[in-house]
């Protein structure tokens, strides 16, 4: 007897699903309003908000609101329509393209619409089913959902662990020797759940062992690491050693979209075989010209990078002052870890929102291990120390709560929807 297809989505809402009655509209899925910044509104109240990727507060940047309207007054929202390849090609397409590569210090760079669709498409353009994988296990899920288009065998590594990454680059080694094919071996510049940069110059230097080639997911260290702001790479001194680099327009520049960039061979390449561009539309012109002025900020404004990093220091050196986890970032990523259930997660959210007015995001099972809490902050450079005075204090109120099991109870005394 064949099942009714939604038969199975019915009876089980997922890991994350399960709590949506619940947590719909202010956990998940929450609703701010105001103008793009430190201070928003969440709820009809004033919140100090930690759950913004805009690194260098460029999103309320008056050259760069000025350069968006000017772009959607001359071309509209549609221009250019189509899809590159037949209709949607120009100039300024290709000058964004030449300045991204020069940026990043490649060779050839190509625009991408999406980040998450378009490092899927990337990893599936660059192997064929007799060339293996190798990627990290904390990798992050637009890399996974690639890695799942892929027909030929896949190895995962130990999150940043040396050892493992080099058992797994000799098997894959053996499997390619096999199979007539290639490695591609994907990490993080940045995590960015944990705000760990990936091992890249150690990476680099595995080459001189193993023939792989490298794809580095850069999205959080675009803009943020390296002397000039390009990324992972240049800050651990081995940009020349990534083959692909790629980025996302959504965390320093304040957009939407995305490029890859590296030599012109492989770039032209990925033109003509990356489905996801060659069948989609255009990026549109507001964001292609935004885009452009918002490199020019971040290429002619380091001080936007430097009040990033004074914040970032402040925050991340306060929490441990003040005896929190938070792990061993080294980037703007701000993790603190706690113990406990989900339920006491929403309690304890709950309270930082209403009673502290702290709005951030909460990460539990199953994105990390059970019985664990992720409160993620991103600071940026609109962020002040007076904020982060504010903030750690109100960290010290709900750890106690948490630690004396004030949250606990009211979690028990809450009915909770989890089927």
């Amino acid at each position: 007897m064949v099942k009714d297809l939604f038969e199975r989505i019915q009876n089980n809402k997922g890991p994350l699903g399960k709590w949506a009655s619940q947590a719909e509209g202010y956990y998940v899925f929450p609703k701010l309003e105001g103008e793009l910044g430190p201070r928003m509104t969440f709820h009809g109240k004033s919140i100090l908000n930690w759950s913004l990727n805009d690194y260098l507060g460029l999103a309320n940047h008056p050259e760069v609101r000025k350069a968006d309207t000017d772009a959607a007054i001359q071309y509209g929202a549609a221009y250019p329509m189509g899809a590159r390849m037949m209709s949607g090609h120009t100039d300024a397409h290709e000058q964004l393209e030449r300045e991204l590569a020069a940026f990043v210090m490649k060779e050839s760079a190509y625009l991408l619409n999406f980040g998450y669709q378009g490092i899927m498409s990337t990893i599936d353009a660059l192997v064929t089913k007799n060339d293996i994988i190798v990627y990290d296990v904390d990798a992050h899920a637009c890399i996974i959902d690639g890695v799942r288009l892929h027909m030929g065998k896949r190895f995962t590594y130990r999150h940043n662990d040396l050892e493992s990454m080099e058992k797994n680059l000799q098997r894959a080694t053996k499997m390619a020797e096999e199979t007539g094919g290639g490695i591609l071996f994907i990490t993080e510049g940045v995590f960015g759940m944990r705000g760990q940069q990936g091992k890249l110059k150690e990476i680099v230097a595995m080459k001189e062992k193993y023939n792989f080639r490298l794809l580095v997911d850069d999205a959080h260290g675009f803009g943020t690491l390296g002397k000039t702001g390009a990324g992972a790479g240049e800050e651990q001194g081995c940009q020349d050693g990534i083959d692909v680099y790629f980025s996302t327009f959504a965390k320093s520049m304040a957009s939407i979209g995305a490029f890859i960039a590296a030599d012109k061979d492989i770039i032209d390449y990925l033109k003509y075989n990356l489905r996801s561009q060659m069948f989609a539309k255009a990026l549109p012109m507001i964001q292609t010209v935004g885009a452009l002025k918002r490199l020019e900020l971040l290429r002619n404004h380091p001080e936007l990078k430097d009040k990033l990093w004074e914040n970032v220091n402040a925050l991340q050196n306060g929490l441990k002052e003040k005896g929190f986890n938070i792990g061993d970032t080294n980037t703007c990523v701000t993790p603190v870890y706690l113990e406990g259930s989900i339920p006491e997660a929403m309690v304890m959210v709950n309270d930082l929102r209403e009673n502290y007015g702290i709005f951030l995001s909460i990460v539990v099972y199953p994105v990390i291990p059970k019985g664990i809490i992720l409160l993620r902050m991103i600071p940026t450079a609109s962020h002040t120390l007076a904020d982060i005075e504010e903030t750690l204090t109100a960290f010290e109120a709900i750890r106690e709560k948490l630690i004396n099991g004030t949250y606990k109870k009211i979690a028990e005394a809450t009915t909770v929807d989890v089927s």
